[in-house]
């Protein structure tokens, strides 16, 4: 990687620069380092949560936890396509910590993910530093999760798609319009935000929830986003841009 440009890979890091942000925390799940008492806690408060590594990417290693109420199923998780049930949230727990290994985890509220076809979605936002050295949320694209997996990164099964179409199974085009205006400028003040706390941040990749009420949720920033992700779209006006701006600011070679 170049060494003009700065990647910050731990997620509480870049959560707690998100929440320095007033404007930004209403978009931010609760999120905290994963140990028994947060997780217990958060389980109570929410009952569906995500853990994931601190450092990784890909979703590697992101597990669902849910707090189902009484009996043998009264806990469970699933990490990758396999699932388990748990009586209680010490043998739940005592499993979860043989699962993940031991790097430091976070543990995020759980957010619902709009379905397209019966499948989750999540959107990816990216934004670069332009030619001239500004922000630009330069493209939108749609991350359809496999049918039988959490995680909707396209390393782990997920399927890239026009964010249009995801978005067109839950509101009208002009809301849809509306939407994805928002999305862009939440990218922008995302990465004014990330860049004052990491200077040298020249790229982000947003990854943006949508709930049953619609509302955006950032669930991570990436400061090393794929961008040729977005050369599975029909319409490669987007990936070009995003392609120029990687190599005017030196993330692909010229």
């Amino acid at each position: 990687m170049p060494k003009n440009i700065t990647r910050v890979t731990s997620k509480l890091r870049k959560t707690a620069a998100l929440l320095r942000n007033g404007s930004l925390r209403a978009y931010v799940p609760v999120t905290a380092r994963m140990n028994r008492h947060t997780l217990r806690n958060m389980l109570d408060t929410h009952r569906m949560v995500y853990v994931k590594p601190n450092v990784g990417t890909f979703g590697n290693g992101v597990i669902r936890v849910e707090k189902r109420g009484k009996g043998k199923d009264a806990y469970w998780f699933q990490s990758g396509a396999k699932a388990r049930s748990f009586r209680s949230f010490d043998a739940m727990f005592a499993a979860l910590s043989q699962a993940k290994a031991r790097r430091p985890y976070l543990v995020q509220k759980g957010i619902h993910l709009l379905k397209h076809n019966g499948r989750r979605f999540d959107l990816r936002v990216m934004v670069q530093h332009n030619l001239q050295q500004r922000w630009e949320t330069t493209g939108i694209i749609g991350r359809l999760a496999h049918p039988k997996k959490i995680v909707t990164n396209y390393h782990n099964g997920g399927t890239p798609m026009k964010a249009e179409t995801l978005l067109g199974s839950h509101m009208p085009a002009a809301r849809r319009t509306r939407m994805m205006s928002r999305l862009k400028q939440l990218g922008l003040s995302t990465a004014r935000q990330m860049s004052r706390s990491f200077p040298g941040v020249k790229e982000i990749g947003l990854d943006v929830a949508l709930d049953h009420t619609l509302h955006p949720w950032i669930l991570e920033v990436n400061t090393s986003p794929d961008p040729y992700i977005f050369r599975v779209l029909k319409d490669k006006s987007m990936f070009r841009k995003v392609i120029r701006y990687a190599k005017a600011y030196g993330r692909i070679r010229k």
